[in-house]
């Protein structure tokens, strides 16, 4: 009988052990397809929030659309100068604190053209970080972002109703 019994006990474990695998691999296969739907049909809101600003110095003025998708900038940036070739493109950065860090690729005179801009954000408007320049390749730089001074554009937060217009290309 004991030379049975080791075989039999042996059997059993390897069963039980087969059978544990297929619930596990079973109940995984169930989870991966199940899709949870709220009760309530309400649209889920959209995590971007979407900002625009108009400032003017003397016959110049400037126009930022922002839209802040969980801490990533995106939006669209436009120079109407008076005296000197306008500029309009795209931005894109991150906000760390109250300071915006955006990179500017834009079409002026013709050409594409990126450049590095830095906007401190209080309460409803933005102010402009000037700085030394420097050019790495096509892209214009700060020499050293810690030594900006933001006494640049200061940029008023308006409503973004009717805003696309502004960036139309004249």
């Amino acid at each position: 009988m004991k030379k049975y019994l080791l075989p039999i006990v042996a059997l059993f474990f390897m069963h039980s052990c087969e059978k544990k695998i297929a619930e596990n691999t079973l109940t995984k296969n169930q989870n991966d397809s199940v899709v949870v739907v709220p009760e309530n049909a309400e649209p889920i809101e959209s995590s971007t929030q979407q900002t625009c600003y108009f400032g003017v110095t003397g016959k110049d003025s400037v126009y930022v659309s922002l839209d802040d998708n969980l801490g990533t900038i995106t939006g669209k940036m436009r120079y109407k100068n008076s005296e000197k070739d306008s500029s309009f493109g795209d931005i894109v950065g991150t906000q760390n604190g109250d300071t915006l860090k955006l990179n500017y690729s834009f079409q002026s005179e013709g050409m594409n053209s990126e450049r590095e801009i830095f906007f401190l954000k209080k309460k409803n408007h933005l102010t402009e970080g000037i700085g030394n320049h420097k050019m790495e390749g096509n892209k214009d730089l700060y020499e050293n972002s810690a030594k900006l001074k933001f006494d640049g554009s200061i940029l008023k937060q308006v409503d973004c109703k009717d805003f696309e217009k502004n960036f139309q290309e004249k």
